[in-house]
């Protein structure tokens, strides 16, 4: 019988985080079982660090369905099957450390763990589960590109950022005749750049799945401009690739073995620049950045956040562990974890767009790009 559960939310911060946790926690207190949050992700797992959550504690898990960011926090940084460890001398050495997280666990009585979070999350949550733990995923990321499922929640409030940002470029973009360019996040996937795209009557998209010639970009501005539009409006993803080139990178950060060091940025400013020097007409580009993570959730957000939470809880109420819960053609459902890691079998072996990750990317047959071609948005090819 599960009596005692705990919660971690790991990776970057959604709107829908605190969503799931409440309605976990609500949907527990019905069945009588207690809920603890590890703080800050799988680092507080390591140092065992937790806070008991209840719906009747104010400063807890209540109030906070349209709250964004995470009442526990949250890690970017914390493999802990390859964990950075500074030696008294100085030298810096990559551990694994999971098997105190276990202990951690087992001696805290918890009878299942919920991991929030995306692709690198639920593969640390696969390997805690071949290491005897009970574990249950909740696909989180903006960049909807977690396997298995048609959604993942935090994906839609980005989504509307970033619409929200397209509608007010337009109105600059046609005062002063000018080329705007929103460059958005999604890492290697262009989900939120083409349906923002569409949502925001975008003329242009470049997304990681097409590698883009900028001259089809060029002919599609220049078509506008014969047409009497002398503006346009277009959407990057942060992972887009030039047809022969490679992605633009920011930064290389220093976290760890097993993570995504890679920092990608700077494609939108590239871009811009070329379609100025093209085209002739003045060219402006607004990195949107961390607006897309944070704030208040969608209602879609919420609804989805809920569900998802709801389902996590109802499935360790039925014994069904070392899954992740999903949404399959509309329904909720659940999949194996092994089935979301794919290939990347290896303990502690590093996520992000390697051959082996298994992240869910847009497929050219999608109802999006489809849509997106059909009412004669560019996506540079």
């Amino acid at each position: 019988m599960v009596k005692k559960v705990a919660i971690l939310a790991n990776g970057g911060d959604v709107s829908g985080f605190n969503a799931v946790i409440r309605a976990i926690v609500k949907t527990a207190e019905e069945k009588g079982v207690q809920c603890f949050g590890f703080i800050d992700g799988y680092r507080g797992l390591l140092k065992n660090e937790y806070v008991a959550l209840s719906t009747s504690d104010s400063r807890k898990a209540s109030g906070i369905l349209p709250k964004g960011g995470s009442i526990i926090g949250s890690s970017t940084n914390a493999n802990v099957f390859h964990y950075k460890v500074t030696e008294l001398n100085g030298d810096v050495v990559y551990k694994d450390l999971s098997d105190i997280c276990v202990e951690n666990i087992k001696n805290d009585g918890f009878d299942c763990l919920f991991t929030l979070g995306g692709d690198g999350t639920q593969k640390s949550a696969r390997d805690f589960s071949l290491k005897g733990i009970n574990v249950i995923g909740v696909p989180k990321t903006i960049d909807n590109d977690v396997a298995c499922t048609d959604i993942t929640f935090g994906y839609n409030t980005a989504v509307s950022v970033a619409s929200e940002a397209l509608d007010r470029l337009h109105t600059t973009g046609e005062t002063h005749h000018r080329i705007m360019v929103l460059e958005v996040m999604g890492r290697y996937a262009g989900w939120i750049a083409l349906e923002s795209a569409i949502a925001g009557g975008a003329d242009v998209a470049l997304i990681p799945e097409i590698p883009y010639d900028i001259n089809k970009a060029v002919e599609k501005i220049n078509h506008r401009r014969d047409m009497g539009k002398n503006f346009s409006i277009v959407v990057v993803a942060e992972g887009a690739v030039p047809k022969g080139g490679s992605m633009i990178i920011e930064g290389t950060r220093n976290n760890g073995i097993g993570v995504d060091n890679t920092k990608l940025g700077g494609i939108g400013n590239v871009v811009t620049k070329q379609l100025e020097e093209l085209t002739g007409l003045e060219a402006r580009c607004t990195v949107l950045g961390y607006m897309q993570r944070g704030g208040t959730p969608t209602a879609f957000d919420r609804v989805l956040s809920t569900k998802y939470g709801s389902k996590a809880m109802e499935l360790a109420l039925e014994g069904k562990f070392n899954v992740l819960t999903v949404i399959k053609d509309g329904k909720l459902d659940c999949v194996p974890l092994e089935d979301v890691v794919g290939n990347n079998k290896v303990i502690g072996a590093v996520s992000g767009n390697t051959a082996e990750s298994n992240i869910r990317k847009v497929n050219m047959d999608h109802d999006l790009v489809k849509t997106a071609r059909n009412i004669g948005i560019c996506l540079g090819d």
